[in-house]
């Protein structure tokens, strides 16, 4: 019928991991606002309960929870309390992501030079957290028996590679392979398993440092590699979860879906 929305999430509730500021939050938004219930996690209570307001002040139904995704125990308890507060979790977006809760990517050496104990901080929550999510959720999603979405955030590092960056490239082409397996296990329960692959977004830096930023000869290079000559935004990403986690997906699993401007392309 003319002026129905193929995209409504009415009567399903989402758990939305490092919801609590940029594609995260945006994620979070979107879902909400095509009126999901949306669990907010965040390893930062404040910021997730700031998104959660955001959506309860827009008239939607959300609550914060926190946790370090890659910490079985407090994914368990997060999940617990979300479903308490929402009903049963039937959508998942594994979300957080970069280096960990506490630290930020940044170049290394040549792999043979790093340390061996910096490697965890990328594996912990970009391969284990995804895992220990969907070790979490999907008991409840196949148990309801009315099929269920998870969309794991991946990364071009880990389809097309990035030097000095190797531990964080396998632990997100880790993530994308575990999804692709997991698509295989769960179809037959109605469930899909995708992952959204991104490039670089737009830094979330003050207004009045950006014009300097943007004539950075080294931003400027970075650019360069991109066909649309921007980097990506928070609603960018929004779009194809929000897609992905919709009827108008039902019969798309295993898939990887890159939102990077043109940095790389897919066959």
């Amino acid at each position: 019928m003319a002026g129905d929305d193929i995209l409504d999430l009415k009567g399903r509730a989402a758990f939305v991991t490092g919801a609590g500021q940029g594609a995260g939050r945006g994620i979070a938004l979107a879902l909400a606002g095509h009126n999901a219930a949306v669990a907010v996690n965040d390893f930062v209570l404040e910021r997730a309960e700031a998104v959660a307001q955001e959506i309860r002040d827009a008239g939607g139904k959300a609550v914060a929870v926190q946790a370090d995704v890659g910490d079985y125990a407090s994914v368990k308890a997060a999940f617990d309390a979300a479903a308490e507060a929402l009903g049963p979790i039937s959508l998942l977006v594994n979300n957080a992501g970069n280096a960990g809760p506490n630290s930020q990517i940044r170049l290394t050496d040549d792999f043979w030079s790093t340390d061996i104990a910096d490697w965890d901080r990328f594996f912990r929550t970009n391969l284990y957290g995804v895992m220990n999510c969907c070790h979490v959720a999907l008991p409840a999603m196949v148990a309801a028996g009315q099929g269920g979405r998870i969309v794991t955030i991946t990364s071009d590092s880990g389809r097309v590679g990035d030097a000095r960056l190797a531990a964080y490239c396998g632990a997100k082409a880790g993530a994308a392979g575990f999804m692709r397996a997991l698509a295989r296990e769960t179809g037959r329960h109605g469930i899909t398993c995708n992952n959204v692959s991104l490039a670089t977004l737009d830094p979330p830096i003050p207004e009045d440092q950006r014009e300097a930023y943007y004539a950075m000869d080294r931003t400027k290079a970075q650019l360069s590699r991109y066909t649309i000559r921007r980097f990506g935004t928070p609603d960018d990403v929004a779009g194809m979860v929000l897609f992905l986690c919709s009827d108008a997906a039902s019969w798309i699993t295993g898939q990887t879906y890159p939102v990077n401007g043109g940095y790389s392309f897919s066959l």
